[in-house]
């Protein structure tokens, strides 16, 4: 199979605002002349309608049918092996990663948003960061800004290396209103434990700016800055 062009979103936990870091790229690729194609493997806690799914394939307005953004829905708000279970069904990661192929040919820059953080199970011991080496494709790393955040990123970036993935980047992205006087030193600590200065922060949007994946995106530019940017989309 060929090689697969984009990017393996993860999180340092779940509810650290993949999605939404995941629509602004996608809706600047396209911005930029790029036609991105995203691919949310598996989404629980939600069947049968996938509305991070949905929300990338809006973000993203691919040549690719809606239905085919997410292989498998799960009702129960869980890892996706024990949603699965809970159904009495078993996510096949062959068909995930043959299903990633397929749809990458639609376009130039595949974008795959996984659940949760890197150890987060898809099916009998194989975790989201097992489904990143199958894909080869390098991490995009989305953190939270809030205490805590420089534990979790140092542990998630230690995992990627012990699997041997690549890490595109690490982007923080702030989920409550209210900046918290720790902020301005999590970047630093971060890159001086791990060696990788992260992106951002994004600053948190209300509604309706939240839902707006143009307004996503120029706040991804304004926090980020074109040049990161051009370097993200240009991966592999």
């Amino acid at each position: 199979m060929k090689r697969l062009h984009g990017l393996f979103v993860t999180g340092t936990d779940t509810g650290v605002g993949k999605t939404t870091v995941s629509r602004a790229l996608l809706r600047h690729a396209r911005r930029s002349g790029l036609t991105p194609i995203p691919f949310k493997p598996a989404e629980t806690g939600c069947s049968p309608h996938p509305a991070d799914a949905h929300a990338l394939w809006s973000a993203a307005s691919p040549p690719t049918a809606q239905a085919d953004t997410c292989l498998y829905t799960f009702a129960l708000p869980a890892a996706p092996s024990q949603a699965a279970a809970a159904e009495g069904a078993r996510i096949d990661i062959g068909r995930i990663v043959a299903h990633a192929h397929r749809l990458a040919e639609a376009g130039d820059f595949l974008l795959v948003e996984g659940a949760g953080g890197l150890l987060v199970p898809y099916s009998d011991g194989v975790t989201a960061a097992d489904l990143a080496a199958q894909l080869e494709l390098p991490l995009l790393v989305v953190a939270r800004t809030a205490l805590g955040t420089i534990n979790h990123t140092a542990l998630t970036l230690r995992e990627a290396a012990r699997a041997g993935l690549n890490i595109a980047a690490v982007v923080l992205n702030r989920t409550t209103a209210a900046a918290e006087p720790h902020e301005s030193g999590n970047a630093d600590l971060i890159a001086s434990l791990t060696g990788h200065q992260p992106l951002g922060p994004l600053p948190w949007l209300p509604e309706p700016d939240a839902s707006d994946p143009d307004r996503l995106a120029d706040v991804l530019v304004e926090a980020v800055g074109e040049p990161a940017l051009a370097r993200l989309l240009r991966v592999s």
